[in-house]
């Protein structure tokens, strides 16, 4: 079980808008840091840095394949946040409007 600092720094990381919405897209499925990119339409630079924060929280996975790290949703055992992520709005329609996503 995590202790009050931990769901706190948790909790933290949740307060960012750019960070909800990554973790609201990776709720759907995983994806690499240049489909991110387009979706939110920012920098890379911004949501490596968004994603970072989420890595070190321990909410995301990331996994390389060839020159392309790939980021998955890791909130499994943080069950404190499953009610959170059920509330997030749906990304499929924001996903399935965009055709050319992929880093390959």
């Amino acid at each position: 079980m995590e202790t009050f600092d931990e769901i706190a720094e948790c909790l933290k990381l949740l307060s960012d808008k750019t960070r909800l919405t990554i973790l609201a897209l990776l709720k759907e499925q995983e994806m690499c840091v240049c489909d991110i990119v387009d979706i939110l339409e920012t920098t890379q630079p911004n949501v490596s840095q968004h994603l970072r924060k989420l890595k070190l929280g321990g909410l995301v996975n990331e996994t390389r394949r060839s020159q392309w790290i790939y980021y998955s949703l890791n909130t499994d055992s943080k069950p404190y946040l499953r009610n959170v992520m059920e509330q997030l709005p749906s990304m499929k329609d924001k996903l399935a409007s965009r055709t050319n996503l992929t880093c390959d």
